[in-house]
This record gives C-alpha cells, sequence and structure tokens, in this order.
C-alpha cells in the first residue's frame, strides 16, 4: 500500500515538472526518479562507442532521458539496450560525413553531445576530419535543426600552437564547433582512467612507453565516471557559452603512475632503458604498419607534453574529482598473480609538484 501511494504521489506533475529551453522548446518530466522516469529531455550522444560514451549513456539512461545512439557498427551498439527503460535507447547508423544522416540522428533532440574524437589517424580519417571538421559539421547541422544544447568535449591540452597534431585538432574543432553555435558548451576533460582506459591499464602492459621523457611529464588523471556525471549534470544544469576545464584533482608524473602501477600489481617494476625520443618516434613508425591501434608517432610527442595547469570547474557541474589511488586496485587487481591477489596495496609517496607546469618540446 505504501508503494503504492508513493507512486500515485510521483505521478502527479507539478509546476518544477516543466521546463523552457532556449528556443521555447518545452520539456516535462513525468513519473518516479530513475530508471524509469521520463525526464522529458531527448539526447543524441555521439561518439557513444567510445570510452566516455558508454558511460555517459548509462548515466543518461538512468535519468529517464530518452537516448539516440549513432553507430558505426551493430556490435559496439549492443551494449546499451539494457542501459534504459523500454523505447529509451534508439539505436541509429550514421556516418560523420553524410550529413542527412546526422541531421536524422539529431532531428528531434534537445540536446546534443559530441564526444567524437580519435587520437590516432587510420588512412579514412586524419586528426582534422575526426576532431575538427567532423564536429563542426555536427555544430552546424544542430544549430540548422533547432537544438537548444550543444555540448562538445575536447581535450584540457587543446591548443593551435601545440607540438601534437592531435591537441591542435581538437582547438580547431573548438572554434568550428563556437562559429557554428556560439551558446555551445566545450568541456576539457584531463586524461582519462577507468575500465579498458588507455592509462593505467596500458601502464601495466607497456610500461616501456610511458618511461619516455624519464617519465618526468605531468599529467593530471581524471577517473571516466566523475567526466561522464559532469556531463550528465549539464543537462539539468546547462552551462551556455562557456568553457569548462575537468582536470584530476593532483598532478602526478608518468614515474609516479609507473611506481603506483606496480606496487598495486604488485609486479617488480620494468628494467627496460629509457628510449630516446628519436628512436621512439622511429619504432611508432614502423608500429603503424599493423591492422590494430599501435602507438603513434604523435602520441610520442604528447608523452613529451605536460598537462595544462588550468583551474578546475568541477564546481560548475556539481562533482567532487576522485584521487587515482582511490581505484587503481579495482582496474589493476587482475594483474596480479594467484598468491598476491588478495594481498594488501601501499601506495608509494607522491611526488612533490613542481608549479608551474610548463611545456617539454
Amino acid at each position: 500500500m505504501l508503494r503504492l501511494q508513493r507512486t500515485l504521489a510521483a505521478s502527479k506533475r507539478a509546476y518544477h515538472d516543466l521546463a523552457t529551453l532556449p528556443g521555447s522548446r518545452p520539456v516535462v518530466s513525468s513519473g518516479p526518479p530513475g530508471y524509469s522516469a521520463v525526464s522529458g529531455h531527448r539526447v543524441t550522444v555521439f561518439g557513444c562507442t567510445g570510452f566516455l560514451g558508454r558511460y555517459l549513456v548509462s548515466k543518461l539512461g538512468k535519468m529517464g532521458t530518452q537516448v539516440i545512439v549513432p553507430y558505426r557498427e551493430e556490435d559496439e551498439a549492443r551494449i546499451f539496450k539494457p542501459m534504459g527503460d523500454l523505447g529509451q535507447i534508439v539505436r541509429m547508423e550514421w556516418d560523420i560525413r553524410d550529413e542527412n544522416m546526422i541531421a536524422e540522428c539529431l532531428r528531434h533532440s534537445d540536446t546534443v553531445y559530441n564526444l567524437v574524437g580519435r587520437d590516432y589517424e587510420t588512412k579514412n580519417f586524419d586528426f582534422r576530419s575526426t576532431n575538427a571538421v567532423g564536429p563542426g559539421r555536427i555544430a552546424k547541422i544542430a544549430a540548422e535543426c533547432g537544438v537548444s544544447q550543444f555540448i562538445q568535449v575536447s581535450h584540457l591540452d587543446a591548443s593551435k600552437t601545440s607540438p601534437s597534431k592531435f591537441y591542435q585538432a581538437k582547438a580547431e574543432g573548438e572554434e568550428l564547433v563556437k562559429e557554428a553555435f556560439p551558446t555551445a558548451t566545450i568541456v576539457r576533460p584531463g586524461p582519462l582512467f577507468g575500465y579498458e582506459d588507455k592509462l593505467l591499464t596500458n601502464i601495466a602492459v607497456w610500461p616501456i612507453w610511458w618511461q619516455l621523457n624519464n617519465g618526468e611529464t605531468k599529467i593530471r588523471p581524471v577517473h571516466v565516471l566523475d567526466v561522464a556525471q559532469a556531463l550528465a549534470n549539464l543537462l539539468a544544469s546547462p552551462q551556455y557559452s562557456r568553457t569548462l576545464n575537468l582536470p584530476g584533482p593532483s598532478t602526478l608524473t608518468y614515474e609516479y603512475l609507473l611506481e603506483l602501477v606496480s606496487s598495486v600489481t604488485l609486479n617488480p617494476p620494468s628494467r627496460a632503458p629509457v628510449l630516446p625520443k628519436a628512436v621512439a618516434l622511429a619504432l611508432s613508425k614502423v608500429a603503424q604498419s599493423v591492422w590494430w591501434p599501435a602507438l603513434s608517432p604523435d602520441e610520442v610527442t604528447r608523452r613529451y607534453i605536460n598537462d595544462s595547469d588550468a583551474p578546475g570547474d568541477w564546481d560548475a557541474v556539481g562533482v567532487q574529482p576522485a584521487e587515482i589511488e582511490s581505484h587503481a586496485l579495482t582496474y589493476l587487481r587482475r594483474y596480479r598473480s594467484a598468491e598476491n591477489f588478495v594481498r594488501p596495496t601501499v601506495f608509494p609517496a607522491r611526488p612533490a609538484v613542481v608549479s608551474p607546469l610548463t611545456r617539454i618540446c
């Protein structure tokens, strides 16, 4: 009986259930909070099959939001079906080069997230076409279709003057998005860690590539779930025409991360020599001949670039970012041997951080 009373009470709509978005588009929420609710928002998440995108779709689905998930491969889109109630997850095939398909994916949405990006080049997509031209095209079509809110996910180190082509393309993408959609929100997260990341798990497997620059490069890693929650919070508390920096709470070095991974996995530190930059660049060019994504020359360049020291804007998104040590065991325990699987973890001492951060060319 009590559950029935709560359900009936939650089903009554009130004035606060109605919100008006820019362009006079109404959003009406209904139902109890949670997975089976109806938030009234219809959202398109481009780049949803990526590392961050999967967590964002899950967060939005739990809020009762109808999410359109554009995909390129059917197998990658299957994971989204249980992330929302019946009819709340809408899968649509798309191509970033086809404007008609883009328009069809966002035609009925009030908010568009663009997480499309690639940190390595392929024969079909270079850095600029994926990280700059593509986002600009999506933003232009979103403006033409009357989308109320556009959120572009960039990178903390995006800069037109960066020696990295990836960071240059990210900066150009921000400019093209703002040109096409002036009220767009730019979100700049730091390097992400979590399940299936390219940071902690990669350090555990290939530590030699993280010893470049003697491990002195400074990094500000941030938990992927914190960034996903911050992006989801922008749906209810939009930050129009603003650039939000979302770095990790601490500035660390690759040397410390190597020690951290070694202490958590209880495996001895790598004895591989530190490769000179010229040798690493030559090896990375050879590695590009394989069919799977491997270390690229631009990634070698990025291993010598310190993360930006821009202050974080976490208060604006209502999230308190977690330290990397609080989650390291969760993601690295699988690299322990059977006899060490349940042993306690002793983290290494934090390094002294030199401020301000400077770029190393």
